[in-house]
């Protein structure tokens, strides 16, 4: 089991920047495949990026590959999400997520956080 809370949102006009933190309690971090997942107004849930277990492999989602870059610190049970070159298409709720493997599938996701409001101005 693995508890996650995600910060860092807020309002920032468009082609700002933002980081955010997901924190994770509970045990093994470090055994658990992590995803960032996003859910505009009206909108599915879609996939954002992930990482793996150990940090070593990424992968984006098209609309933000090149903008946005995953990373974790596996010592301070966290992972990060530096967002870049900010779009008013990226306005959502962001959420990260714990899996007990590396893929980009919601539904293969078991733990989530609450969430945090990104909203990007134009």
């Amino acid at each position: 089991q693995v508890q996650l809370v995600e910060s860092g949102g807020g309002l920032v006009q468009a082609g700002g920047s933002l980081r955010l933190s997901c924190a994770a309690s509970g045990r093994l971090f470090g055994n658990y495949a992590m995803g960032w997942f996003r859910q505009a107004p009206g909108k599915e849930r879609e996939f954002v990026a992930a990482i793996s277990a150990s940090g070593a492999t990424t992968y984006y989602a098209g609309s933000v590959k090149g903008r946005f870059t995953v990373s974790r610190d596996n010592t301070k049970s966290t992972m990060y999400l530096q967002m870049n070159s900010l779009k008013p298409e990226d306005t959502a709720v962001y959420y990260c997520a714990a899996s007990s493997y590396f893929n980009f599938q919601s539904d293969e996701y078991h733990f989530w956080g609450q969430g945090t409001q990104v909203t990007i101005s134009s």
